[in-house]
């Protein structure tokens, strides 16, 4: 396994749309495993592919405390919405910023799993944020651009501030 690096907003390969995974197979199988240790790591709940410059559309998620659970998404797409739900979010791509965000309170989600093998699930709280969050990475788009354009504008103005201080 290995740790991958995590693109940093606003990094425009963060805007790439993901394509859907033909096949899974051992090369997928290996992504889902380096991603999983790259959110450990970091550490994180989630992680697209698109935040590892991997333009696939594979995601991977672990809510629980003492990461026991994790789930593997291939091609994942949200079949039913319901609810909404305020909750503060933070991504590993946009290190130390944590906002509100606006999103369904329960999702269902169809996806393949690391073996390929179709599922559905139904999730809500937490996990049906944490999926909406990293399908929005999969589609090109990050979640602070959920926000009025004054802090998306300073979001971007101090985490590009602070990579030229950091390089």
């Amino acid at each position: 396994m290995a740790l991958l690096p995590i693109l940093r907003y606003p990094d425009p390969r963060l805007h790439t749309r993901a394509a859907p995974v033909a096949v899974v197979d051992d090369h997928i199988r290996k992504l889902v495993r380096d991603m999983a240790e790259t959110m450990y790591e970091a550490p994180g709940i989630g992680l697209a592919a698109t935040q590892v410059n991997v333009h696939k559309r594979v995601v991977v998620i672990d809510v629980t405390e003492d990461k026991s659970a994790l789930m593997a998404f291939i091609n994942p797409e949200i079949v039913e919405r319901a609810g909404e739900q305020v909750c503060e979010e933070g991504c590993l791509s946009v290190p130390g910023v944590y906002e509100k965000v606006t999103r369904a309170e329960r999702v269902k989600v169809r996806a393949l799993d690391a073996d390929g093998k179709p599922f559905e699930l139904e999730a809500e709280g937490l996990l049906a944020v944490c999926v909406q969050h990293e399908i929005d990475h999969l589609d090109g788009k990050v979640f602070v651009e959920y926000l009025s354009p004054l802090k998306l504008n300073r979001i971007k103005a101090k985490l590009v501030k602070k990579a030229r201080i950091t390089a």
